[in-house]
């Protein structure tokens, strides 16, 4: 004979089609630099937080800092007590969360399930529809700190979200909660979101350092003085006018100046030669497409940025 399954606390279950309340008990599986702040935010909106899971201490320290006076429980109590279980634990580890609360029966018909992640949409979260609770995927395009500055900075942001059709007016309403404003990811287009995100985001974190590296190299103190107002500018430009806000050496097709940088690059930063050839020719390939740079002046520097690509591939 199975086991009798055991009592819940929190919300009874409601058929899946049942309206929810307009203020719902929200519960936060994962009280990271995302999930704190969203739970922060939806309970700035009305909504009450009645749960929290937080294993690691910088977790614990975001709960009290955010959420104080929530209380920390166990993922599955969390599910148990909350109308919409935010789910907001890193991408690989997501569909382990999902799983493991489904089998453990702390999922309910008419729960609303959401997850945070970019590179996941709905198929992660089957075995929560499999017992019937209502699934979104909302991921808040945004950078967290996971401090109470990121709080103003929601104001105005977008979010991918994925739902199913008969669910898009209560994602609509959750982001709106938030402050946002829903960008509509099909399915199959959430690892191509995720990764656009990703390569305008932390590789640009990645190529700011690089260039401060550089200048430190080139026995500049403070090179974030040198390149604050010269970044703002280009990324100003570059969200304004596209490709033609292009500038430098390779938009010119400064062929001897870019053998110049990548001799000097070789000599004392061998590390950064690779991305500098890559980003010089993807850039070069957007310049011509633009028409900002002819083909004919971009044969030689084409021709140093593939003799420089064999030898680093030698």
């Amino acid at each position: 004979m199975s086991a009798s399954p055991r009592p819940r606390s929190g919300p009874a279950a409601r058929p899946a089609d049942a309206p929810l309340p307009r203020n719902l008990s929200v519960g936060v599986v994962g009280a990271g630099r995302v999930g704190a702040v969203l739970g922060a935010a939806f309970a700035a909106a009305g909504h009450r937080v009645v749960a929290a899971a937080a294993v690691s201490g910088a977790s614990r320290a975001r709960l009290a800092l955010l959420l104080p006076g929530v209380p920390r429980r166990s993922a599955t109590a969390v599910a148990r007590a909350a109308d919409l279980l935010l789910v907001a634990v890193p991408d690989d580890a997501l569909a382990g969360v999902v799983s493991g609360l489904a089998r453990s029966g702390a999922l309910r018909t008419g729960q609303v399930v959401a997850h945070t992640s970019g590179a996941h949409g709905l198929s992660v979260l089957a075995p929560a529809v499999e017992v019937g609770a209502r699934t979104l995927a909302l991921h808040p395009a945004m950078t967290f700190t996971g401090t109470p500055d990121d709080l103003p900075r929601l104001a105005g942001i977008s979010y991918g979200v994925t739902a199913p059709a008969e669910l898009r007016p209560l994602a609509a309403r959750l982001v709106a909660d938030l402050g946002g404003v829903p960008e509509w990811i099909a399915e199959p287009d959430r690892p191509l979101y995720h990764a656009a995100l990703a390569h305008g985001a932390n590789h640009l974190v990645t190529l700011v350092n690089e260039a401060a590296d550089r200048l430190r190299d080139a026995g500049v103190e403070q090179p974030e003085k040198v390149l604050a107002p010269l970044l703002r500018a280009a990324l100003e430009n570059a969200l304004r006018l596209g490709d033609d806000a292009l500038t430098g050496p390779v938009s010119r097709g400064d062929a001897g100046t870019v053998e110049r940088h990548l001799a000097r690059l070789g000599a004392v930063a061998p590390e950064s030669v690779a991305p500098y050839l890559a980003l010089a020719r993807r850039t070069a390939d957007r310049a011509i497409a633009a028409g900002r740079l002819r083909p004919v002046d971009a044969e030689s520097l084409l021709g140093v940025l593939a003799g420089s690509a064999r030898e680093v591939a030698a």
